[in-house]
């Protein structure tokens, strides 16, 4: 009896961590492939858009294990281009792209009531 329940038990931490996870999908959308990327937690990670041969595409938004927005990021077929923005506890951060190459970095921060610009 003590081995049966002891068996169940696993099988249902099993059973709950296998239904935590989740695996990442991905659904063509005319020329494009959708990506919906997950922690192992189940939330999701990341989402947005490949190419089909693979190469990022478009509007890619990234989401910390407890689906809090830390950034948003642009592709042109692979390479980094206009403005990405990443967040953390009292920061906002603008880093602008041409070319997969960084042409300005702007930080706003919380300073008590005030927001403060390193511009």
């Amino acid at each position: 009896m003590k081995k049966l329940l002891i068996t169940v038990v696993f099988l249902g931490a099993v059973s709950f961590a296998t239904a935590q996870e989740k695996k990442n999908v991905y659904v063509k959308e005319g020329n494009l492939i959708k990506a919906t990327l997950f922690h192992d937690n189940g939330q999701v990670s990341q989402k947005g858009y490949y190419t089909e041969d693979g190469k990022l595409q478009g509007e890619w938004i990234s989401y910390d294990k407890n689906g809090i927005k830390t950034a948003v990021a642009n592709y042109e077929k692979g390479e980094k281009t206009g403005k990405w923005f990443f967040w953390n506890d009292d920061t906002l951060k603008e880093v602008d792209y041409s070319q997969s190459q960084i042409t300005s970095v702007n930080t706003w921060k919380i300073e008590g009531e005030r927001v403060v610009s390193n511009e």
